[in-house]
């Protein structure tokens, strides 16, 4: 259970001011050939109201956002902004009306440090001691947003982890130096975030709320919807079904506006029998880094607050179970899919069946109809919303991006499945739908090793590992993989 991050509001804006819409959109529409991306969507959204936007992936989310922000253009519809009419928009104007979006795709230029991502959009930062300048910008916002970070600013954002990115543009959108701030668009800011972190940028979204700056909250972790946003739009095939006042309203709730339908997971079904021996056992770097085991059919975790090693923990293993004398086939599900994941240029099929290449092959040829066979297969399993398989992978949304390497992983002959936060921007039901999956799965003899920074999905783990300052320093199991007992554990607390 997440604790209620909300300080007291206290908004500067005038009962007038309030009740005028900052943005107001009616009847907006979106299409890319036969493809309706939005289907008639009316919106507003108020001086300092936080409002959090809902759906599967591919619900037309992402597309009202961008539409907002200037980077993509309406087909049809109308704009109001403080009230004019709006005609031609582009992020340019935007960013002059002090509107800020904050990309699902991470928008920060890799070569460049944070500082000098931070001129990108700060005209007045230039001439002699702009550098210095640009720190005394972004330094401050990340201080006040993300206390203790640790960052270093002078550091190319290539050479960050992908938590500590997604902070630093984060705290970019909330920067201010000619240009007020009056709007951040957040578009599943929490996705490569922590726990810690996760609680630090709700709490100041609402600060930031009761300074009459106004956020559009995006995100399929649903506790933080119910936990800041004043309101709560739903979204459903480009269109809005349902809009609520968030006070009184329950996840279950929610989760019914949206069409899902979450069941709880027994904790009894798809317990995978014990093994005489581990398929894997990856020993700690020394005695206070506990040695990590995986049986046959196991599904393992990884927990802790972000950034204190299990990603390094988890690549080390799936490079040391392929260096084994008897390669063990494993397959990974990289948590940065912009980088490490998608093949960019190719196709949903061509991406799903990269990793299945030699099974495709006939003849010493690859099977073009095996191919399509393949993807079609696990395309429709896990739901990717596209007109097909030859669909570009990057016209897809985020979340369904994210379906196709989840896909690709199950679709090989992987017997062993690491998993770095493989849920980022899935939507609930999907979710539902990949934890079925991976129960299935095991319960047939695969092995999966899973980090993620959403606590409710180690739930669906056998053991799990806490690590703390790069090391696995805890082991839970059962019963005992608890929110409370991990957080206590995550902190240097000893459990009970």
């Amino acid at each position: 259970m997440m604790n209620d991050p909300t300080p007291p509001r206290t908004d500067t804006a005038t009962a007038s001011d309030a009740d005028s819409p900052f943005i107001e959109v009616r009847d907006v529409r979106k299409h890319y050939d036969a493809v309706h991306a939005l289907g008639g969507v009316d919106f507003h959204l108020k001086p300092g109201e936080v409002v959090g936007i809902v759906g599967h992936n591919g619900a037309g989310k992402s597309t009202l956002m961008n539409v907002l922000a200037g980077t993509v253009e309406r087909s049809s519809g109308s704009f109001r902004l403080g009230g004019s009419e709006i005609g031609a928009w582009s992020p340019a104007r935007a960013q002059q009306a002090g509107l800020r979006c904050i990309f699902q795709e991470l928008s920060l230029c890799a070569n460049l440090t944070s500082a000098e991502n931070t001129r990108i959009v700060h005209r007045p930062l230039r001439g002699l001691g702009w550098r210095r300048r640009a720190r005394q910008v972004i330094g401050p916002a990340l201080d006040e947003i993300f206390p203790g970070h640790g960052i270093d600013l002078d550091r190319k954002v290539a050479d960050l982890p992908i938590g500590e990115r997604q902070m630093v543009e984060i705290a970019r959108a909330f920067t201010q130096t000619d240009i007020g701030l009056r709007c951040v668009i957040l578009d599943e800011p929490t996705s490569a975030l922590g726990h810690e972190a996760t609680e630090q940028l709700l709490a100041h979204i609402c600060r930031a709320a009761g300074r009459g700056i106004a956020c559009i909250l995006i995100t399929h972790r649903l506790n933080e919807i119910l936990a800041v946003c004043d309101r709560t739009v739903v979204m459903v095939d480009g269109k809005v079904v349902a809009e609520r006042p968030t006070a009184g309203l329950s996840r279950a709730a929610l989760v019914e506006l949206m069409g899902s339908i979450e069941r709880p997971h027994d904790r009894s079904v798809g317990k995978a029998a014990p093994t005489q021996a581990p398929v894997i056992r990856h020993a700690g770097r020394d005695t206070a880094d506990l040695t990590i085991e995986v049986g046959k059919g196991e599904i393992i975790g990884f927990a802790g607050l972000d950034g204190h090693g299990q990603r390094d923990r988890l690549r080390a293993m799936f490079y040391a179970a392929r260096g084994q004398r008897e390669a063990l086939p494993g397959a990974y599900v990289a948590g940065d899919r912009g980088s490490e994941g998608v093949f960019a240029l190719w196709s949903i099929a061509d991406n799903l069946t990269i990793r299945s290449l030699n099974a495709l092959t006939r003849g010493g040829m690859i099977s073009s109809a095996a191919a399509r066979k393949l993807a079609g297969n696990w395309s429709d399993r896990l739901r990717v919303k596209a007109p097909s398989i030859d669909t570009p992978i990057l016209s897809l949304s985020g979340g369904n991006q994210q379906k196709v390497l989840f896909a690709r992983a199950l679709a090989s002959d992987a017997q062993v499945i690491f998993l770095d936060d493989p849920m980022r921007g899935v939507d609930v039901g999907t979710k539902q739908e990949v934890y079925r999956l991976i129960r299935a799965e095991a319960e047939s003899g695969r092995s999966f090793v899973w980090y993620t920074t959403e606590l409710e999905e180690l739930t669906n783990c056998e053991r799990i590992y806490v690590f703390r300052e790069g090391r696995a320093v805890t082991r839970l199991e059962g019963d005992a993989i608890e929110t409370g007992r991990i957080l206590q554990a995550s902190f240097g607390g000893e459990h009970v």
